[in-house]
């Protein structure tokens, strides 16, 4: 049975400890993530297996999942990918390679394997790692992408971040965080822009709307993406609700807040669409 506000969400996270192995983190994010439904059909698109979910007519949303990029799968984003194909989104979720079977710049490669095989101009989008991903795929085909989309992008390693080390984020920490990315790049330097992107050059990103919490610890990733695609002369959108947790919007179902989240990003997405 799945949450149903978000007391009862906050209880459901706490009794489903992450452990101290991969598989037991792995069982404990798929745990935390909840039942999912069976919606959607798996289809290969550029060689990675993908998840469609939602009318093949409605304008479409690549969405790479959350999970530091060890954890989480299409699988574990299925209600998400539900909300927005009720909005009327096709999502595709594809199933990129994960450390630490596989290091940066595999995932990339996938991602932009999947871009490169779909012939109408698409949505990109993605929460923590994925938007990670989803940022480093629009920045590596500039032009290819209508619209970005993000949710609590993971993108500063360098340390200006100063959200990092606070408590109070029921979904992550600093010290989680940082040994998940020191499986995914261990080669890639903190200031590279693929570590980093918002160093990357960011004119002629497309339109870009992000979505974040007040507590959570990459609430300054956000902040300070966003400053810099403004100043880069990006059109920019971004919503932050107070208190929650990161990757709020896996339960719209017991958020209205990441209902309200996703909403905007779908109309994010028909607002970019031809």
């Amino acid at each position: 049975m799945r949450p149903h506000d978000e007391a009862s969400l906050r209880a459901h996270i706490d009794a489903c400890p992450m452990g101290d192995t991969l598989s037991e983190q792995r069982e404990g994010f798929i745990a935390r993530a909840g039942v999912q439904p069976s919606t959607g059909t798996w289809t290969t698109i550029g060689g990675i297996d993908t998840l469609r979910v939602g009318a093949a007519s409605a304008p479409a949303l690549v969405w790479f999942h959350g999970g530091g990029y060890v954890l989480g799968s299409p699988d574990t984003h299925r209600v998400m990918a539900a909300h927005l194909a009720s909005r009327d989104v096709q999502v595709l979720l594809p199933a990129y390679p994960c450390a630490p079977e596989c290091t940066w710049p595999a995932p990339l490669n996938a991602a932009l394997a999947v871009l490169d095989d779909l012939d109408n101009s698409v949505a990109l989008g993605g929460d923590s790692a994925g938007g990670h991903l989803a940022l480093n795929a629009a920045l590596a085909r500039p032009g290819r992408a209508r619209a970005l989309a993000l949710i609590s992008p993971n993108t500063d390693r360098t340390g200006s971040c100063l959200t990092r080390d606070r408590d109070g984020d029921a979904m992550n920490d600093g010290a989680k965080d940082a040994a998940l990315w020191a499986m995914v790049a261990p080669e890639l330097g903190d200031d590279d822009p693929q570590a980093s992107p918002h160093l990357a050059d960011l004119r002629g990103l497309s339109p870009l709307h992000v979505e974040a919490v007040g507590t959570e610890i990459l609430l300054d990733d956000t902040l300070i993406l966003t400053r810099a695609a403004a100043a880069a002369g990006v059109q920019v959108s971004a919503h932050i609700a107070p208190g929650l947790m990161h990757m709020h919007a896996l339960w719209p179902d017991a958020l209205p807040q990441g209902a309200e989240a996703l909403d905007r990003i779908a109309r994010h997405i028909h607002a970019a669409s031809p």
